[in-house]
């Protein structure tokens, strides 16, 4: 699938040294793809409770959550056929950092969160289509799943961007090229810890 959109979006790609990572140590990366997934689910639905008069949101987000449960059920079900237990892992940097800056007020902040959420899927889809080839030896069947979620993560990226649009009073293209230089940022630089959406291993 082309998901060139989602790379001229992003301003950095994937370290090889989160990829060669993540090929080492696939028990953690479905751990946290499986609580990323109902993280994301959750965001959306907190979302539509906090706007409900928004009908674009509530079109899209609905959808959306619902993908996004769907997909954990997934991941959830490739850990077992592996062995692999669901346990509670710490959330990355990630996601934190990238809301720090969130203006304050209701509808500044919907804009960086929306922002933000097409970030974080478009990054996810980079991501998926990075780790396909290299996982690929190793487990096939992970690695078609992976290129499976291309297209799912592409549209939810889309969706976020285009909520961000329709809902913003003045022109965001300054706080994209904000939050896309601290996401890259978050990407590149050394991390403690490692997650799916962590930087480059420390």
């Amino acid at each position: 699938m082309d998901i060139s959109p989602v790379h001229d979006f992003l301003k950095c790609q994937t370290p090889d040294a989160w990829l060669q990572h993540a090929v080492n140590d696939l028990p953690t990366l479905m751990i946290d793809h499986a609580r990323c997934e109902k993280k994301a689910a959750s965001t959306a639905l907190s979302l539509m409770f906090k706007f409900p008069e928004r009908q674009s949101l509530l079109h899209k987000l609905s959808r959306l959550a619902r993908e996004e449960l769907r997909h954990f059920e997934q991941v959830f079900e490739l850990m077992r056929e592996r062995n692999i237990e669901y346990q509670h892992l710490s959330a990355s940097r990630y996601a934190a950092k990238l809301r720090e800056p969130v203006k304050l007020g209701e509808e500044r902040a919907l804009i960086d969160v929306l922002i933000i959420g097409a970030y974080i899927e478009a990054r996810s889809c980079e991501r998926f289509a990075a780790l396909a080839p290299v996982i690929e030896p190793i487990d096939p069947i992970l690695a078609k799943y992976y290129r499976f979620l291309l297209k799912s993560e592409s549209r939810h990226f889309l969706d976020y961007l285009a909520l961000a649009r329709e809902y913003s009073k003045e022109p965001i293209e300054e706080r994209v090229e904000f939050f896309g230089e601290l996401e890259a940022e978050l990407i590149e630089s050394p991390d403690t810890v490692f997650r799916f959406h962590s930087g480059v291993p420390a």
